[in-house]
């Protein structure tokens, strides 16, 4: 199992990749993607497909988790970020993986043991866990280590 964990944004992604074999988990990638303000959204979204396209076949990815998502203040935001989720959505269906969705509070509980964690408290327990990774000025990439543990840790499918 080679699962990719995603915290899609229209400025900044976060993402890592997992390999679990048996009982053994393998820290295989992680980074950031940064997209600039600069371009139009639709090639940010070409931009976000193309990276995760090259990932997932770098790597052999079996698996892509993702957070579902909330309204939270800006519909705007929600709306575009509702692009790139059916960019992961088109990938996962054109490469045949399968697809894992955690909600928020899911994920918080699985890292930190409870579902009400704060951003900081989930990177507080990621750093914990990989004392390699530095305490991020954003949380996009905590955020998706955080994803992807929920996924390797959790065997909750939604789709393939």
């Amino acid at each position: 199992m080679v699962v990719l964990g995603i915290d899609p944004g229209t400025r900044v992604s976060g993402y890592v990749i997992f390999k679990k074999e048996n009982r053994q988990v393998l820290l295989l990638d992680y980074g950031t993607l940064s997209l600039p303000a600069s371009q139009v959204l639709p090639d940010r979204v070409a931009n976000f497909f193309s990276f995760f396209k090259k990932k997932i076949e770098d790597f052999s990815v079996s698996d892509i988790a993702i957070e579902t998502p909330f309204l939270g203040k800006n519909a705007s935001n929600y709306l575009k970020l509702g692009y790139l989720r059916g960019a992961v959505y088109i990938l996962t269906s054109h490469y045949n993986l399968m697809l894992h969705e955690y909600s928020p509070r899911e994920v918080k509980l699985s890292v930190t043991g409870f579902g009400g964690a704060d951003k900081e408290q989930v990177a507080r327990m990621i750093i914990r866990l990989f004392p390699s990774l530095a305490m991020p000025a954003q949380y996009d990439l905590t955020d998706a280590f955080g994803v992807g543990i929920c996924c390797i840790w959790s065997t909750k499918t939604l789709l393939r």
